[in-house]
């Protein structure tokens, strides 16, 4: 196994050692980090959700197999990109794959050019996850800092409420429910309605 510091990390999980080396020098040959395990037990022992990168996953391995590492995988929310390697006749485990939230299939035999495509996608794709967490992670961080009150208002604004509505439904004056959302545009550093709206609504899909 080898790993170059501070880049982004390509995991390949195949049975077929042959097949690790051969990727693991494919990818190495465009200055890529590799990781190789032989086992999906393996790969689950030395991985960690904060690592940043993609897994190429071959489907039918002993122990494990794939398919059920891939579920293993989004059922413990991790998000890391997967591309499974396919041999002859597993087209429908791969559309199944995709269906369970794989990024991507390769069929064997593939050329060079075409799996360094789909890693180069798939690193695309982890970049802009972890672009799009670091983000929700901040905006998670505003809304913690408003009082009760303040998200109350939030949620009714994003609800289509006017401020006479919501004053109408929190007890309170018109002129008390602007104050509100002042204070809560200053708090979010934002500086329109539908800001706000937004905002809070890519926390609520997150």
């Amino acid at each position: 196994m080898s790993e170059c510091a501070g880049q982004a990390t390509v995991f390949v999980v195949d049975d077929d050692e042959a097949m690790r080396d051969s990727i693991q020098l494919l990818l190495e040959s465009v200055h890529l980090s590799a990781r190789t395990f032989a086992c999906a037990l393996d790969f689950m022992k030395h991985f960690e959700q904060k690592q940043e990168g993609c897994l190429l996953l071959d489907v039918r391995m002993p122990g494990m197999n794939g398919m059920e590492l891939l579920e293993l995988l989004k059922s413990g929310g991790i998000d890391l990109p997967v591309v499974m390697i396919t041999g002859h006749g597993d087209v429908p485990l791969a559309v199944r794959a995709l269906k369970h939230g794989a990024f991507d299939f390769i069929q064997k035999p593939f050329n060079a050019q075409e799996l360094l495509d789909r890693v180069h996608a798939a690193l695309d794709l982890d970049r802009k996850n972890n672009r799009r967490n670091s983000e929700v992670a901040q905006y998670r961080a505003l809304f913690q800092a408003l009082t009760d009150r303040e998200m109350e208002v939030v949620d009714l604004v994003v609800a289509g409420n006017s401020s006479k509505m919501i004053a109408k439904a929190l007890g309170i004056s018109p002129k008390t429910v602007d104050i509100h959302r002042a204070n809560i545009m200053r708090k979010l550093n934002i500086r329109s309605v539908a800001e706000m709206v937004q905002l809070r609504l890519t926390l609520l899909d997150a």
